[in-house]
Parts: structure tokens; sequence; C-alpha cells
């Protein structure tokens, strides 16, 4: 990541028990990433709440999210920002899809499930709206209501205040570090409770098109 374009890079740490800080404050200290910037959760508070942390820190107008595994190339990033500036008209949600998953076969098997049901119910045209690899404006996510897992709907949910959505294939490895925080019949179950929250959530916006002062 040191290679990439001028950005900060913020790491949120959500309540770790683990040496990643201390590793990622080494770094920093060699000189080998000094734009870095770590924030610290007290407690687990989940993804969603990591993303609101770092991304409400942010300065740039542009974010991009990824997680801590190793299996995504940050450098996709690039191509990324750029379809999304290329894009005609409002800045869009660009959605990196994972090409060739390299999960073992039952997570496969339950994300194709889990993204087959909310792009059913939810009509949001994304694949694999649960992909870390996602790039777009600040703003469209910073008014956006919070909730844990709403890293997992935000094609609907930016869709639904107008933003355009951009999905693109990228690569993906195999797991570097760590462990998932969540089973099959977690995410199933989680997941479905979710989708209908959301869909609640939609059926009950009125959000206009375009405000016009006379």
């Amino acid at each position: 990541m040191a290679q990439l374009p001028p950005a900060e890079v913020i790491f949120v740490d959500d309540g770790s028990t683990d040496d990643t800080v201390a590793i990622l404050k080494a770094i920093r200290a060699e000189g080998i990433l000094p734009q870095l910037r770590i924030l610290s959760h007290d407690r687990r508070l989940g993804k969603s709440a990591g993303l609101r942390t770092g991304i409400a820190a942010a300065r740039g107008k542009w974010i991009a999210t990824l997680d801590g595994d190793g299996q995504d190339n940050p450098f996709e990033f690039i191509r990324m920002l750029e379809l999304a500036q290329q894009a005609p008209g409002r800045a869009p949600l660009v959605v990196g899809v994972r090409a060739k998953r390299q999960d073992r076969l039952s997570r496969r098997l339950a994300t194709r499930f889990a993204n087959g049901l909310r792009s059913r119910l939810l009509q949001d045209g994304c694949p694999d709206t649960g992909a870390p690899l996602k790039l777009f404006r600040r703003e469209d996510f910073l008014r956006l209501p919070q909730f844990e897992g709403l890293h997992r709907f935000l094609p609907s949910l930016m869709g639904r205040h107008g933003v355009p959505l951009v999905c693109t294939p990228v690569g993906h490895r195999s797991r570097l570090h760590g462990q998932s925080k969540y089973t099959n019949l977690n995410r199933a179950l989680v997941g479905i409770r979710d989708v209908l929250g959301v869909m609640w959530l939609n059926n009950r916006a009125r959000i206009p098109d375009h405000i016009t002062e006379r």
C-alpha cells in the first residue's frame, strides 16, 4: 500500500487483543507507511461500526474500503477510482466483484445464497454486495442510517439516495491473516433479518430526486 498514489490510510482496530496495533505503529515509525492513521475502539463493535469510525475521521472526499485479511489487492483502487471519475453524472458507488473466490466451498456457497437473496429481494443490481472492495464519496456514506450489517447493503441504501452503481471484477486471494468471525449459519440468520429491515426502510423512504429553491 505504500506504493499507492498519495492518500491517507486509516486502520480501525475493533477492540482486538492481538499485536496488530503494535505492528502497525512500528511500520509507521519506520517510515514505511507514514500516512497511516490508527483508530481503536475500546471494545468490539463490528465491521459496520469500524467503517463508520474510519470514514467519519477521513479527510478526503473519496473513500476506498478494504478488509485486513489480505484477500484483496489495494492496487485495484486505482482502476476503481478511474471508473468513478469517468462515470457521467453523479459520482457512483464502485463495487469490486470478487472473481474466482479463494474461500472454502461452504463459504462460497453461503455467500452465493446470501447475495442471491439480497439481490432478488432488494433489486439492487449488485452480484456481490458484501464485497470488501468499495469506493464511494464520503458524504454519500455519512448520510446513511447506521446499523451493524450496513456494509452488506451499500448498493441498496445508496441507491435510494440516487447514487448510481458501477460493478467491476477484481482479483481475490487466499486469506493471509486472521479468521472470520462469522459462521455460515450466523451469516444466514443475520442476513435474512437485515434484508427484511432494509426492505422496510426502503419502502418507507421518501427522498426527492431534486430540490428546487423558489
